[in-house]
């Protein structure tokens, strides 16, 4: 059942499933929680109490905020953990990886850990090269004409490209939900803002981060020609020993929707390694 909560100018939509420690996923831009509606029930299943949140913009939660950033990102998700009594492991998908490391390193008493899957977190620089490779042509071209043009058709598009090879059981109901989603009033400008916003405010953050954190990249996101040297570079910046990369092979933009299982048997040792006290 979905809850929500008052947040500075808006709402925040989110639904809790289960009993145990906290977890909270927060999904990429464009999307909304349903993104997570396969990790769910094995999280639950191993005793996790699981709330999926809609970004501001997104969802069911309310549109025309005035503010897109990741730190205002972070600044819902922690709003969302002290409302539920944290503190809980924070998971974030693409600009929410970025507003994870964010909410980790602004309030470290409420997150204990963090799973960043192909996150965002670091300011952005396109190489030539990074163009030689074609999946990147292509996603990069539709990503930047959803967002330049508010076009709803040229963002399913791009999905088509951080999809490859498998897709879910229900995809044509996943595509017929997110365009059904950015077609109400105010979701595609949600989107074109947060494509808008740099990620150098998550990267400053890196460095502040206290908690453990496990990054996820797909071999084939077409976000990056390179989503290992990527995913690296996050563990890098951050405190020594705190951070994990791991890779799941074939999986583009959304490993927890392309692979599922791949990315819960991923995490689940991880929070039952690292985060104890969630």
């Amino acid at each position: 059942m979905t809850e929500f909560l008052a947040v500075d100018d808006g709402t925040i939509a989110y639904e809790v499933t289960g009993s145990g420690p906290l977890v909270v996923l927060a999904h990429g831009m464009g999307d909304s929680r349903h993104a997570y509606r396969a990790v769910i029930p094995p999280l639950v299943a191993a005793g996790y109490r699981v709330a999926a949140v809609d970004l501001r913009g997104c969802g069911e939660s309310s549109a025309g905020r005035a503010e897109w950033s990741r730190t205002a990102i972070a600044g819902d998700l922690l709003a969302v953990i002290r409302h539920l009594g944290g503190p809980a492991v924070l998971v974030g998908h693409s600009i929410s990886g970025g507003a994870a490391t964010i909410a980790a390193a602004q309030e470290p008493s409420l997150v204990t850990a963090v799973v960043e899957l192909a996150p965002f977190t670091r300011k952005q620089a396109v190489r030539l090269g990074d163009l030689r490779v074609r999946r990147v042509r292509r996603g990069m071209a539709r990503l930047l004409g959803a967002a330049v043009f508010g076009s709803v058709r040229l963002w399913r598009s791009y999905l088509d490209v951080a999809y490859p090879g498998v897709r879910p059981d229900d995809w044509a109901e996943r595509l017929g939900r997110v365009d059904a989603l950015l077609r109400e009033p105010g979701r595609m400008k949600a989107l074109q803002g947060m494509g808008r916003v740099s990620p150098a405010d998550a990267g400053a953050q890196l460095g502040n981060v206290r908690c453990p954190v496990l990054v996820v990249m797909g071999t084939l996101d077409p976000d990056w020609a390179d989503p290992r040297a990527e995913g690296a570079a996050i563990v890098e910046a951050l405190p020594p020993g705190l951070g994990r990369l791991e890779t799941i092979e074939g999986a583009g933009h959304y490993p927890h929707d392309q692979f599922p299982g791949e990315v819960v048997s991923l995490v689940l040792p991880f929070l039952r390694r690292e985060a104890p006290r969630a």
